[in-house]
C-alpha cells in the first residue's frame, strides 16, 4: 500500500472495480462477512486488521479537521440508547420511515421510493403486482431493564445528532462557548434498512461523522455556504479525485421539512452517484422540539446585544464506513512489474494503514521507505 497522494484517478467506476475492492478487502484483512462461521449475518461487518487503521485513519482525519485545529468545535460521545421521549420530540417516531412494498410473485421486498419502476420488481421482473405501500420505521427498539413492557422501551440511535441538540445547554454552560460554535461526535448508529447493500454503504450498523454548528439566525445562511466548501474541500485535500466528488444541492422536494438548504457531498461510486456527507441547514426545529418537548429552555443570551434567541444549526454528517469505502475506491490501482501485475493502494500518507513496511516473503526482500 502506497502513502502517495497519488490516486487512481483514471480508473473508471465499473463493476468489476467495486468487485476487485470488495474481494481485495476479504483477501488482505480490511472487512470480514460478521458471523461468517455461522453462515453470516446480512448487513453487518468486521473490520479487520488492516481496515480498522484505515477506519480509524479516516475517522482521526476528520476529527483533526473538525475539532483539533478549531477552537469554535468541541466534542461530545453521547449515549447509543435513548427514551421514545427523544425520537418523540425529534419527529423519528412519527416521521423516520420509508416505503415498503411486497412482490406478491416472488415475495421479494423493496422500498418503493429506491425502484427505477414503481411497477415492475427488480427481482423476478414481474410488473403491476406489488402489495400497498406501507410505511415501516428505520429504528430499532428494544428494552431497557429486566421487564418487557411499555415503560421499558428504549431505542438504539438512528443517527447521533440528537446527543448533541440535547446536551446543548450543558456544553454552552461548561464550555463556556457562544455561537457561532460546534458540537462534534463520531459513533455508532443504526437502521433496520429494509433494502441494505452495496457492501458496507449501506448496513443497518455504521458509524457516523456529524457535527452540528450553533448560529445566529442571521449568520445561518453564510454558514451553511461555509461549511458546504469546507467538507467538499476536506474529501480533495485527502487525495480524492475531484472528477468522482461533487457537491449537490438538493432540490426543493428532496428537502426535509426542517431544511431551508441540503447539499451532499457525492461520490461516483461503480453504481453510479451516492452521498458520502450531507450539510444541511436544519433552522432551529430541533432546539425548539426538544425545549417544548422537554420543558427545559435551550437557547442563548448574549449579553453584549441583550437578545435572547434559539441558534440556528448547521448540519455536515458523513458516514465514516461508507467514506472509508470511497478512499477505497479512489485509491485502488494496478500496476505491472517485471512482468506481473501487482495491486496498489494509492491513499493519501494521513489514511495508509502502513506508514513503513518489512516485506520478508516477498520473491526480493526490500524495505518500504517511509511514507512522504
Amino acid at each position: 500500500m502506497s502513502g502517495s497522494s497519488e490516486t487512481g484517478a483514471g480508473k473508471v467506476a465499473t463493476p468489476e472495480l467495486f468487485d476487485k475492492v470488495v474481494n481485495l478487502t476479504k483477501r488482505r484483512g480490511f472487512v470480514y462477512p460478521s458471523a461468517e462461521i455461522y453462515g453470516g449475518f446480512r448487513s453487518t461487518y468486521d473490520y479487520g486488521p488492516i481496515g480498522v487503521l484505515l477506519l480509524r485513519n479516516v475517522k482521526d482525519a476528520w476529527w483533526r479537521s473538525m475539532v483539533q485545529l478549531r477552537d469554535d468545535v468541541v466534542g461530545l460521545d453521547a449515549s447509543i440508547l435513548s427514551p421514545p421521549a427523544v425520537w418523540e420530540a425529534s419527529g423519528h417516531l412519527k416521521n423516520f420511515t420509508d416505503p415498503l412494498v411486497d412482490c406478491r410473485h416472488c415475495g421479494a421486498r423493496h422500498r418503493l421510493d429506491k425502484l427505477d419502476d414503481p411497477e415492475v420488481c427488480p427481482t423476478c421482473g414481474t410488473r403491476g403486482n406489488f402489495t400497498e405501500a406501507r410505511q415501516f420505521n428505520l429504528m430499532f427498539k428494544t428494552h431497557a431493564g429486566p421487564v418487557e413492557d411499555s415503560a421499558a422501551v428504549a431505542y438504539l440511535r438512528p443517527e447521533t445528532a440528537q446527543g448533541m441538540f440535547i446536551n446543548f445547554s450543558n456544553v454552552l454552560t461548561t464550555s463556556r462557548k457562544k455561537p457561532p460554535f460546534g458540537i462534534a461526535q463520531i459513533g455508532k448508529s443504526f437502521r433496520n434498512e429494509i433494502t441494505p447493500g452495496n457492501f458496507v454503504f449501506r448496513t443497518r450498523e455504521f458509524e457516523q461523522m456529524e457535527m452540528e454548528f450553533f448560529v445566529p439566525p442571521a449568520e445561518a445562511q453564510r454558514w451553511y455556504e461555509y461549511w458546504c466548501e469546507e467538507r467538499h474541500r476536506w474529501y480533495l485535500d485527502l487525495g480524492m479525485p475531484a472528477e468522482k466528488l461533487r457537491l449537490r444541492a438538493h432540490a426543493d422536494d428532496e428537502l426535509s421539512h426542517y431544511s431551508s438548504g441540503t447539499s451532499d457531498v457525492e461520490f461516483l461510486f461503480p453504481w453510479g452517484w451516492d452521498e458520502l456527507e450531507g450539510i444541511a441547514n436544519r433552522g432551529d426545529y430541533d432546539l425548539t422540539q426538544h425545549s417544548e418537548h422537554s420543558g427545559e429552555r435551550l437557547d442563548y443570551f448574549d449579553p453584549a446585544t441583550n437578545e435572547r434567541y434559539v441558534p440556528h444549526v448547521v448540519e455536515p454528517a458523513a458516514g465514516a464506513t461508507r467514506t472509508m469505502m470511497a478512499f477505497l475506491m479512489a485509491a485502488y490501482d494496478e500496476e505491472e512489474v517485471r512482468g506481473e501485475t501487482r495491486t496498489v493502494l494509492r491513499l493519501h500518507p494521513r489514511l495508509a494503514p502502513y506508514k513503513v513496511a518489512v516485506l520478508p516473503l516477498s520473491k526480493k526482500p526490500e524495505l518500504a521507505a517511509e511514507a512522504r
